[in-house]
């Protein structure tokens, strides 16, 4: 039995690191956090200067007792991750195992011989800012949950919660629905033509710069009618290098995992999870990428050198990027390295026969881009066209590949050498259509990680654990990829705005951020930091508990009678209720609203068709284990969504489904007919073949698309 003993969190993640080691070490996991504030007490004496009061895990006793019994005698490493949660639980461990202070604390960023044999080389004592850094996290959020989560079971009679950054996150996305709500749209013309390939835009008129926004349906028809030939008065060229892109940080992995993957930020930090402490494949318990919680780009320069060596054995030296400069940004921890593959040399085609689907494509995603880091910069020909008619100015571009880069690699389809026009040229085509402004888009799980991370609100490693909170405390539910505040989303948004207005101040949070990040920096001392926001917490606190709150929100939902319902909150929590006729009725928490100052504003659910296809009776919406359906009461066929338009092939209602890998298509609801798409069938026919339309999402936009002409009509869907 090996004398000396290596002590991890997860059992993957120890038996990847045996399997490198084999009989040197015997390597433990203690199964995640072992110690923590207790579940059924505050945990905290603020009497005595906020000393917590740490206790084993319940369940976790087995484990403790089993891992005392195995290193008692012997040489102990602690190898838990390299964060600040990491650092905490191989503080809690030499505590719980009486541990000698001492230098038996090791961290890797990658699970490789290299980079493990290292680490036992170099082993350093337990970092202790970092361990006050997350005991302050901890107690902050324990203060602000432990304390306001009652005052809410009591004001809205329900389950509910209140974190630190998780409220803050909630006043974002309430926010943002309410600017939606107030946006009022205007109506503009979309001026853009053709000359061949060439796309071209009106930008000005008598020599003055115009917004296509101000273009109305009068002076665009005009332009149409007008404008037969165009001069091209000026043709300017520039070279312009589109630089490679960064490698993955936590949150451009989220947010790329769920653009192009579809992926939950929760599912990917699994995955990546898995992809880190190892999975077993057929070539043996195999790690496959570095550090998965992280917010530095740097690459350290043996993993740098293995790239370049790659990229000049498969593509060629010219394809070799420059050694990066790394991006000095505030509160980076430069210790950590980028997301990246630990061997390049396990190229996507060789992972693709050792690892499950979803662990292949994420591999793939972050080897993909890491290389792509590696490479060099795509260089480009921009060619500025202008062209004149009479007093209407126009422009076009035209990109033209010099050099592809490290878009080899990333995906980019080469843009097409085409003719530049010079002279007088005829306007083969004009698209001219009406259009409108837009509302800000909802948030997404992806630009969710990119506005936290902006605003400095989190951390890589709390990213999913705030949205997958605010899901299920029902603050707020997806509809496709958006994030829609609820009514209770609004409500608690409301409460905690009036009574703890700094605990859903952004600027607030960000600042607590920063102020976590100077204890574990040792700037500051983690006491002070807890005194200080307690100090301004306790006022709230203390109002609040005296006060009680009640909500008499209007409503446009509508009695029997005819009067608008109010939302007022009883014994049993929220309701609605008539104050003319006094007849009342329950209210869904989750249903989708907007709060707009007294007034709460409920949604309409989405059911186009309100009649069955198979026996024409009325249906009926019932709420489910998935969300809302339609149900036929007579013959007991279930609906979800219907597309605009009917079927073209028999012109019955046509139903959106979800595939397996989460895609939406569209499937006719006649068992006869075979019709089946991935767009949704439009109401609208195509103004040259007359064949019904579909809806093509372009970008961000949906638009009407021609399958028989395999034409774009640019006409937005209203």
């Amino acid at each position: 039995m090996s004398k000396k003993v290596i002590i991890v969190e997860s059992p993957a993640k120890a038996h990847t690191i045996q399997e490198i080691l084999n009989d040197e070490y015997e390597v433990l996991a203690s199964k995640g956090h072992v110690r923590d504030l207790p579940e059924d007490e505050f945990g905290v004496n603020l009497k005595k200067d906020f000393e917590p009061k740490f206790e084993i895990i319940k369940g976790k006793e087995k484990t403790i007792q089993e891992l005392k019994e195995k290193t008692k005698g012997k040489s102990v490493f602690l190898a838990s991750d390299m964060d600040r949660e990491g650092e905490a639980i191989a503080w809690h461990l030499s505590l719980l195992l009486g541990l000698k202070n001492g230098k038996n604390r090791i961290i890797f960023s990658e699970i490789t011989p290299k980079a493990i044999r290292e680490a036992l080389k170099n082993p350093r004592e337990i970092d202790m800012k970092k361990v006050e850094a997350q005991i302050a996290r901890r107690i902050l959020d324990r203060i602000v949950g432990y304390k306001i989560s009652p005052l809410l079971w009591r004001a809205l009679k329900a389950n509910l919660s209140a974190g630190r950054v998780q409220s803050a996150a909630l006043r974002l996305l309430c926010e943002r629905e309410l600017q939606r709500y107030k946006f009022e749209p205007k109506k503009f013309w979309r001026v853009e033509g053709y000359i061949g390939e060439i796309k071209f835009k009106l930008t000005h008129i008598d020599g003055k710069k115009i917004e296509m926004q101000d273009v109305n349906e009068k002076l665009a028809k005009q332009i149409e009618q007008a404008v037969v030939t165009l001069n091209v008065t000026r043709v300017s060229r520039r070279t312009i290098r589109k630089k490679s892109p960064d490698p993955f940080i936590t949150s451009t992995l989220q947010q790329e995992a769920a653009n192009k993957l579809g992926f939950s930020v929760s599912k990917t930090m699994q995955i990546a999870q898995q992809l880190y402490e190892g999975v077993e494949t057929k070539e043996g318990h195999k790690a496959f990428i570095t550090y998965m919680r992280t917010d530095s780009t740097r690459i350290s320069d043996y993993a740098r050198q293995q790239a370049e060596k790659y990229i000049k054995e498969n593509f060629g030296e010219k394809y070799i990027g420059e050694v990066r400069q790394l991006k000095k940004t505030k509160n980076v921890q430069d210790a950590h390295e980028a997301i990246r593959p630990v061997d390049v040399y396990v190229t996507p085609e060789r992972a693709k026969n050792l690892l499950q689907s979803d662990q292949y494509k994420l591999y793939k995603l972050i080897w993909d881009r890491f290389l792509a880091s590696q490479m060099a910069d795509a260089v480009y020909e921009e060619t500025t066209i202008f062209l004149e008619s009479g007093q209407y100015g126009f422009e076009a571009k035209v990109e033209r590949p010099i050099f592809d880069g490290f878009e080899l690699i990333y995906g980019k389809t080469a843009s097409k050498n085409v003719k530049i026009p010079q002279g007088t040229v005829k306007v083969d085509r004009w698209e001219i259509v009406e259009d409108e402004t837009k509302p800000p888009a909802r948030y997404t799980e992806a630009s969710m990680v990119r506005a936290l991370e902006a605003k400095g609100i989190g951390r890589p490693s709390t990213y999913a654990t705030i949205i997958s909170t605010l899901l299920e405390r029902k603050y707020v539910v997806k509809r496709g990829k958006e994030l829609v505040p609820t009514v209770i989303g609004f409500v608690v948004n409301n409460y905690l705005q009036e009574r703890f207005p700094s605990v859903v101040d952004l600027e607030f949070t960000a600042r607590m951020e920063e102020e976590l990040d100077k204890i574990e920096q040792g700037k500051k001392n983690y006491k002070e930091i807890l005194r200080d926001f307690y100090n301004d917490f306790s006022d709230y606190l203390n109002k609040a508990q005296e006060s009680w709150f009640s909500i008499d929100f209007k409503t446009n939902k509508l009695c029997e009678c005819g009067e608008s319902l109010t939302l007022r909150v009883g014994k049993y929590g929220l309701y609605l209720t008539c104050k003319k006729c006094s007849k009342s009725q329950s209210v869904r928490l989750d249903e989708l609203a907007v709060l707009d100052k007294d007034t709460m504003y409920f949604y309409e659910e989405n059911f186009e068709k309100k009649f069955c296809p198979s026996c024409g009776e009325q249906l009926k919406q019932v709420r489910g284990k998935y969300g809302v359906f339609q149900r036929c009461e007579k013959c007991g066929k279930t609906y979800g969504l219907f597309a605009e338009g009917e079927c073209p092939k028999c012109g019955s209602a046509v139903e959106r489904k979800t595939s397996k890998s989460n895609k939406v298509y569209y499937k006719c609801t006649n068992q006869d007919c075979d019709f089946i798409s991935w767009l949704e069938p439009a109401k609208e026919k195509c103004p040259n073949c007359q064949n019904q339309l579909y809806y093509k999402v372009i970008g961000s936009r949906k638009r009407l698309f021609c399958a028989n002409c395999n034409k774009t009509i640019w006409k937005r869907k209203s």
